[in-house]
């Protein structure tokens, strides 16, 4: 008696350990996804400098594009198949080093060949983190995990936001690189030889601001990789919890086939929103008649609604579910999508409609992962599918708009693509939405809604319910007691001595799994009395 109180401090304080421990890990995510925006974007708006560095012209060096996007897609394989055979904290770090690593080499490559090689390398490291990332915020918050999803991809978004902000800071009033670059009418061939000959593969860089910006950007992503590898050490018990948890969890009938059209899902949606950020600077100057000035403050509104409702949605998915949140984004997607395709001559038309349009993309991506999180388990491999099918999509639809757009120059080609995707992602939804919510088999449909009551509640009510299931099965379990002993009247002592001590074993084994209902232990206790009265009477 005298140990209780030690015991229960001693748990009070295990269990703040606990949960410091798991806001630290989030934290740590947290910080991780603004790196991984801060790396991404900041190829933008040193694109020419690095050109320059490398002695090429801009359309040269387009193919470091290519390069980041295939590396992605590998990554993203990769750290698929490892999530789910190593520790978590420690692949994220790994991968966060080699992100460091390339972003400190990059300024330093002086052939163009050695850009995109590294940028390969770069993509590779920035996809593992990604499909890594939304499987850890998963599996450490199950389903408390909505708003923290919400905010793991606002802090990409800031990354993103901010990354020019950082490299205007470093670099300065941008310089005109015609003198350093390339002459167009060489031949190809005869510059890259002549680049071989004469160029080192590495070497400091002319612009040491462009070297300022990658080091920056690279000295964060450093220290954050430092805290996973920190977390790695500590061997939080948090993390084997988790990771428990995460193996025994639900597997939906049609895991396979929720996969797939997810898969379609993201590739429409990241597809459109893509191609919408990058060629509606073009499309308002060429058909609407902007200037470019103008042109891109439409641009500007568009990624600003979308990191502004990014981070206004973690406080939503407090309280709407995540499927709610995609039917309200889809909704808003297909009306300004079809606006702008019905005024898309309009100016202000095309200033309303981008900025409800980027609102509307903004919480598709995580409140997809959130939900179908609800319905099957969500692990590496399964992460990585639906991711790759997200850079499939950013790669491919873009690609496709660009050829599309010099063939038909007179038609809104991007905003045919952008109604296109949103007709087709609302369509996708409800059938998705179907096949999750379908029973598993005829005899799990009642466990099955049950699942689903669950996990439509909110955590008062959900106590609630679950009082109530306990309440009843212990009412039945009582009822099923008082039979017995009912039928002991005509029972000799021996029989019900020995009916007395199995009642009992079985009860005892009951309490123990049903510790929350109080009736049970009550009925159990009185019982056990009923039957010596009996025993003696006899």
């Amino acid at each position: 008696m005298e140990n209780e109180p030690e015991t229960a401090a001693g748990a009070r304080r295990n269990g703040r350990g606990e949960r410091l421990l798991l806001w630290f890990s989030t934290v740590t995510l947290y910080a991780g996804f603004l790196g991984l925006g801060l790396s991404i974007a900041i190829l933008g708006p040193t694109f020419q400098d690095l050109a320059t560095n490398v002695n090429r012209n801009i359309s040269s060096l387009s193919l470091i594009f290519v390069s980041r996007a295939s590396g992605y897609l590998c990554g993203s394989m990769i750290g698929g198949v490892l999530f789910d055979c190593m520790n978590h904290f420690l692949l994220l770090g790994i991968s966060m080093l080699a992100t460091t690593v390339g972003l400190y080499l990059i300024p330093f490559c002086k052939t163009a060949v050695l850009v995109i090689v590294m940028m390969s390398v770069f993509g590779a490291s920035i996809g593992i983190l990604d499909t890594g990332g939304n499987v850890l915020i998963l599996a450490l918050w199950g389903n408390k995990s909505p708003p923290h999803m919400q905010a793991l991809h606002f802090s990409f978004a800031l990354g993103a936001f901010l990354a020019p902000l950082l490299a205007k800071l470093a670099l300065g009033p941008t310089v005109s690189a015609d003198n350093h670059t390339e002459p167009d009418f060489l031949p190809a061939a005869l510059n890259a030889s002549s680049e071989a000959a004469s160029d080192p593969l590495l070497a400091a860089p002319h612009d040491m601001n462009l070297l300022w910006a990658y080091a920056s950007t690279g000295t964060y992503i450093l220290i954050v990789s430092l805290l996973f590898f920190a977390q790695f050490f500590m061997k939080s018990s948090r993390q084997g919890k988790s990771t428990a948890s995460a193996q025994q969890s639900r597997r939906a009938q049609y895991h396979k086939a929720l996969l797939c059209l997810l898969f379609l899902f993201f590739f429409f949606y990241i597809g459109a929103e893509v191609t919408y950020g990058s060629y509606i600077v073009s499309f308002a100057t060429t058909h609407v008649g902007m200037d470019e000035r103008e042109a891109a403050g439409l641009n500007s509104i568009f990624w600003g609604t979308f990191a502004a409702c990014r981070g206004l949605a973690i406080f939503f998915a407090a309280c709407l579910r995540p499927a709610t949140m995609i039917v309200l984004s889809n909704i808003g997607s297909l009306v300004s999508s079809l606006f702008l395709v019905l005024f898309d001559r309009s100016p202000l038309c095309l200033w309303i409609a981008s900025s409800v349009y980027g609102a509307s993309m903004a919480t598709t991506f995580p409140s997809g992962v959130s939900w179908i999180e609800q319905y099957t388990t969500i692990s590496g491999k399964s992460a990585a599918f639906f991711v790759i099918g997200a850079a499939l999509g950013e790669m491919a639809i873009p690609a496709v708009i660009g050829i599309l757009q010099g063939e038909y120059p007179d038609l809104p080609v991007v905003l045919y693509t952008c109604l296109g995707s949103a007709i087709f992602t609302s369509i996708l939804f409800p059938m998705m939405y179907k096949l999750a919510t379908l029973p598993l088999s005829h005899h799990r449909v009642g466990h099955r809604k049950s699942e689903d009551q669950k996990a439509l509640l909110s955590s008062s009510e959900l106590n609630d319910y679950e009082e109530e299931n306990e309440g009843e099965d212990a009412e039945k379990w009582n009822e099923m007691d008082f039979e017995v002993v009912e039928m002991n009247d005509t029972v000799s002592p021996c029989t019900i001595e020995m009916s007395r001590n199995i009642l009992m074993e079985t009860t005892a084994d009951f309490s123990n799994q049903f510790l929350s209902s109080p009736l049970l232990v009550e009925s159990s206790v009185n019982t056990g009395d009923f039957f010596e009265k009996t025993t003696c009477n006899t």
